[in-house]
C-alpha cells in the first residue's frame, strides 16, 4: 500500500517534487536559488525493517546516474539515529525496494538497501563515520556508496540490486521519531548522467557546466550550462569575465550578465583548451590547429600572431614579465617542456626525461616553473627553476596528478587528480576526478571537490585574481533549467 502524502506539487530546484513517505509528519523542502542549497525538514519513525517514514525530495531517472552532495544536520537534534542522505526507490510506497546512503545523527554512515518490497532492510557500514560528502552511483545493477569527510578522498562500498530502469532518486531526512522533525542542509547537490560505454572520445561529448567554487567554504555554484563541450576556464584580470573554449572558438563569459560572447581570434578558429592569459591580463596565448601551434593576440581580440613553427605545441604559461612562453612540445617522438620568446624565436628545451612532461606554468614570483611528469611511473607534480635546473618532485601518491595552477599569492597549488584506472599519460574526458589543493612547498593535499569531468575541467590557470575562487568545468548529460544558460 502506498502511504505517502504529497507535500507540494511543484519543483524544488533540480527535483520534480517532494513527498512525505509512510508514518512521517508532513515536512518541507526549500531551495535557495542564490546559494543553490536545499533545506529539508522531515519526520518519520525510521528507515528500517520492512517500511520507511521520511521526507523525500526527488525526481524520476533512468539508466546510469551519479548523485552527489555535501550534507549536514542543523542543530543538535533529539535522536542519535536520525538520518539524512541520498535514496533511490523503485516506488513511493513506504515498503518499496530501495538503496540509500544514510548518515546517522551519531555519525554512522551506511549503504542501506531493501531487495524486494516488504523485505527487511539490510546495510553495509562505511569504514568512516560522520561523512560530510555523500555520493550514490547507479551503474547497471551495481549501486556504489562513496563517502568522505570534507577535504578527504572517498571510501567506497557497493551492492548488487535490481530496482528497474525508471526509479525515484533524491534527498531525504528522517527524524527517527514521528512526533518530531529534524532539519538538514544540502549543498553542491549534483545529478550526473555519465558518458555511456559507447561514447567515442573527441567525437561525441556530454553537456558542460561552468562552476565557480569558494575555496575557503568549498561551496560551488553552477553559473552556466550548455549541451556543448565547454573547456578550460581562465579568469580575466578585472575579475568580471571568464574565458573558455568551445568547438574551436574562444568565448568571453560576462559574470554579471551570465552570458558568453565569442572573442574574435580571426582565422585562428580551431583553438583547443590550452589557452592562457598573460600575468598583466593584456594578452591571450592560444594553442590552435592540427598539429597544434601557439599564437598570441591582444585580449580585445584580433588576428593572432604565430609564435611556434613546429607542432604539436601546447601553451600553458606566460612568464611574469610577459616576454616568454612555456609550453609542452612533441619533438623527436617525445613530449618535453620548452620556452620560447612571446614574439617568436628560438625554442629552449627544459626537460629531457623520457615520457610525458606537461602542464608547465610560471609561479607568480617568477622563480619556478611547475609542471607534471610521468617520469616516476605515475603522473606527479614537479617544479624546476625557470632555466630547467633543480627539477624536484612535489607529489607522490596513488593518483595521477595533472596541471598545477599556482594561487595569485604564490602559496597554493591547485591541481586535478585522476584515479589508478587511467593511464598515467592520459587525461581523458568523463571520469571521476578530484580537484585538490596543497601548499607550494609540498604536504598532504586537500580535496576541494569531487567532480565528473577530466579533460577540459581545468587545463589552464583558473584562479580568480583575488585568490578566493576557482572556475572549472564539470560534465553531465543531465542539464537542469534551474541553472543559468542554455
Amino acid at each position: 500500500m502506498i502511504t505517502m502524502h504529497a507535500a507540494a506539487q511543484n519543483s524544488i530546484g533540480i527535483f520534480e517534487n517532494q513527498f512525505t513517505i509512510g508514518d512521517a509528519r508532513q515536512g518541507s523542502a526549500v531551495y535557495d536559488a542564490q546559494e543553490q542549497e536545499y533545506t529539508i525538514e522531515g519526520s518519520g519513525n525510521n528507515i528500517w525493517f520492512n517500511h520507511d517514514g521520511f521526507q523525500y525530495v526527488c525526481r524520476q531517472l533512468n539508466g546510469d546516474f551519479i548523485l552527489r552532495c555535501n550534507a549536514s544536520f542543523i542543530g543538535k537534534g533529539v535522536e542519535e539515529h536520525r538520518k539524512l542522505g541520498w535514496m533511490i526507490r523503485a516506488s513511493l510506497d513506504s515498503t518499496s525496494a530501495c538503496a540509500s546512503v544514510a548518515v546517522h545523527g551519531d555519525g554512522l554512515t551506511s549503504l542501506q538497501y531493501r531487495k524486494e518490497n516488504n523485505d527487511s532492510m539490510m546495510e553495509v557500514k562505511a569504514k568512516l563515520t560522520g561523512a560530510e560528502v555523500i555520493q550514490l552511483e547507479r551503474r547497471g545493477n551495481t549501486y556504489i556508496m562513496s563517502v568522505a569527510r570534507k577535504g578527504e578522498t572517498f571510501t567506497e562500498d557497493s551492492i548488487q540490486l535490481e530496482l528497474g530502469d525508471k526509479v525515484y532518486a533524491g534527498l531525504f531526512v528522517c527524524s527517527h521519531n514521528p512526533t518530531i522533525t529534524e532539519k538538514a542542509v544540502f549543498y553542491n547537490v549534483r545529478i550526473v548522467k555519465p558518458a555511456p560505454p559507447t561514447l567515442v572520445p573527441y567525437r561525441q561529448y556530454l553537456g558542460s557546466q561552468l562552476e565557480i567554487m569558494n575555496v575557503e567554504t568549498g561551496k560551488s555554484r553552477i553559473i552556466y550550462q550548455s549541451p556543448k563541450s565547454l573547456q578550460a576556464p581562465n579568469w580575466m584580470k578585472d575579475g568580471k569575465y571568464l574565458l573558455y573554449n568551445s568547438e574551436g572558438l574562444i568565448y568571453k563569459f560576462d559574470l554579471a550578465a551570465n552570458k558568453p560572447a565569442v572573442l574574435n581570434t580571426g582565422t585562428v578558429n580551431k583553438n583547443n583548451n590550452d589557452h592562457v592569459l598573460s600575468f598583466d591580463g593584456k594578452m591571450l596565448g592560444l594553442s590552435s590547429g592540427s598539429p597544434s601551434n601557439i599564437f598570441t593576440v591582444p585580449i580585445e581580440g584580433g588576428e593572432p600572431k604565430p609564435v611556434t613553427k613546429t607542432g604539436p605545441s601546447y601553451l600553458h604559461g606566460w612568464s611574469t614579465d610577459g616576454k616568454t612562453l612555456v609550453f609542452t612540445g612533441q619533438r623527436n617522438d617525445d613530449f618535453n617542456i620548452y620556452t620560447i620568446p612571446a614574439n617568436g624565436g628560438k625554442e629552449v628545451q627544459l626537460t629531457t626525461a623520457k615520457g610525458l612532461d606537461d602542464g608547465p606554468e610560471y609561479s607568480p614570483d617568477g622563480k619556478y616553473i611547475y609542471f607534471n611528469s610521468v617520469r616516476s611511473g605515475t603522473m606527479q607534480l614537479w617544479r624546476m627553476h625557470t632555466d630547467g635546473s633543480n627539477q624536484e618532485q612535489l607529489t607522490d601518491d596513488e593518483f595521477n596528478n595533472w596541471f598545477p595552477h599556482i594561487s595569485p599569492d604564490g602559496k597554493w597549488i591547485l591541481f586535478i587528480s585522476f584515479g589508478k584506472d587511467v593511464d598515467p599519460s592520459d587525461h581523458p574526458f568523463y571520469k571521476h576526478v578530484y580537484i585538490r589543493l596543497m601548499p607550494v612547498e609540498g604536504g598532504k593535499p586537500k580535496v576541494l571537490a569531487a567532480v565528473y569531468g577530466g579533460q577540459g575541467t581545468m587545463n589552464t590557470p583558473n584562479w580568480s585574481p583575488d585568490g578566493k575562487y576557482i572556475a572549472f568545468i564539470s560534465n553531465s548529460d543531465f542539464l537542469s533549467p534551474v541553472y543559468a544558460g542554455e
